[in-house]
């Protein structure tokens, strides 16, 4: 017979690579054709991503009220910080009030026990000691009621942090979706045959086409 030509039996066989949806979705379009070659990262199909789109700009708009909310909230910090400062000032004029109240009543109580002034006078003196005694403890209810304020505020601050942080983690789960509707080719191959065509809808993880590794035939 012929030289240099050997036969034998047997067939080649290669890994099939099935190239799928992440999400469930609409094929927008389909950049290949059968029996392309592709390369490893190629674009080979894309999903539709007006909803994904949709719900980015949700979320978006999410973040900038969120974010708002913060700005908002620091505010009501400030303010409630100042009613303190207030109340904190006033507390140091009562006192002082209070004081200049008592120095007379100690000095009206011994004039009228000699005889040199009224009762009345004493007991005007003793109802002013009273009343700058209450005007203190009123001063120091409002600083103890400032202080709640300040905290439930700095709270607020914090819950509002919370919903920024969860509002950007949406809109990165979001990208990151959209990222997927580009599917690409997992390594060098063939593209064997189409699954779905453009317009179709597939669940999530369905097929969109087959390709063979060419890498690996054996």
């Amino acid at each position: 017979g012929e030289t240099g030509v050997v036969s034998g039996n047997g067939r080649i066989e290669a890994v099939e690579i099935d190239v799928a949806s992440r999400t469930p979705g609409r094929v927008r379009e389909i950049l290949v054709r059968e029996g392309d070659f592709v390369t490893a990262g190629q674009v080979v199909a894309r999903m539709d991503t007006d909803v994904l789109q949709a719900q980015l700009r949700e979320a978006q708009a999410n973040l900038r009220q969120a974010e708002s909310a913060v700005s908002t909230a620091r505010s009501q910090v400030a303010l409630r910080e100042a009613d303190r400062a207030a109340a904190i000032a006033a507390l140091a004029q009562r006192e002082a009030e209070h004081g200049i109240a008592v120095t007379r009543l100690s000095r009206s109580s011994l004039l009228a026990r000699e005889g040199a002034s009224s009762q009345q006078e004493a007991d005007d003196d003793r109802a002013r000691v009273e009343g700058s005694a209450a005007a203190v403890s009123a001063v120091r209810a409002q600083i103890a009621a400032a202080d709640a304020a300040v905290a439930a505020a700095r709270a607020q601050v914090i819950g509002a942090q919370s919903v920024v942080e969860a509002a950007g983690a949406t809109i990165e789960r979001i990208r990151a979706d959209i990222a997927d509707c580009e599917l690409r080719a997992p390594r060098d191959g063939r593209v064997q045959y189409l699954v779905a065509q453009p317009g179709e809808v597939v669940g999530g993880g369905g097929r969109v086409l087959n390709m063979i590794d060419l890498g690996d035939v054996y």
